[in-house]
């Protein structure tokens, strides 16, 4: 088989609809736009605009509330401290605090804390002082023989 043998599967590739060019086209003169008005024009995009009906997002309720002071924390999974103990960037020895995990890279800042998900497994004995933590995730880190203490902010 050569370069210039190769083709489409049938049907896999269709022809551009060529529109303005001619009446024989059967797109011809106004390309299937009509007859003048805003949507005849280029540059005109109206999303949820409907005619003047109030449109569907204005129709609707608004609903909820976003919390203006919410803290937003920094999260880390166990199976990514293990792997960044096992890479030799956390010291399993010593007791793993929130700067000593930005020292090693594993969070680029603290936010307002750090908190700790259970996803992931943890073999290695660790002490952890965190912000936060799920409870999965203080059972596992329990489970492996290491202590996971959470400053100040409740445990969920």
């Amino acid at each position: 088989m050569k370069l210039h043998e190769l083709s489409d599967n049938e049907g896999a590739a269709r022809k551009k609809k060529r529109v303005a060019r001619g009446p024989g086209s059967g797109k011809g003169k106004t390309a299937g736009r009509g007859i003048k008005g805003q949507k005849s024009r280029s540059g005109v995009a109206l999303n949820g605009y409907e005619g003047g009906q109030m449109p569907l997002y204005r129709r609707l309720p608004k609903r909820g509330f976003t919390k203006p002071n919410a803290k937003k924390f920094a999260v880390i999974n166990l199976g990514l401290i293990e792997k960044f103990i096992e890479a030799g960037k956390l010291d399993a020895k010593a007791e793993i605090n929130e700067d000593a995990l930005v020292a090693s890279g594993l969070v680029r800042r603290k936010l307002d804390g750090i908190r700790i998900l259970a996803k992931g497994d943890i073999t290695s004995k660790v002490t952890l002082n965190v912000t936060g933590a799920s409870k999965s995730a203080i059972e596992a880190v329990e489970k492996a023989g290491g202590k996971l203490t959470v400053a100040a902010a409740s445990a969920e």
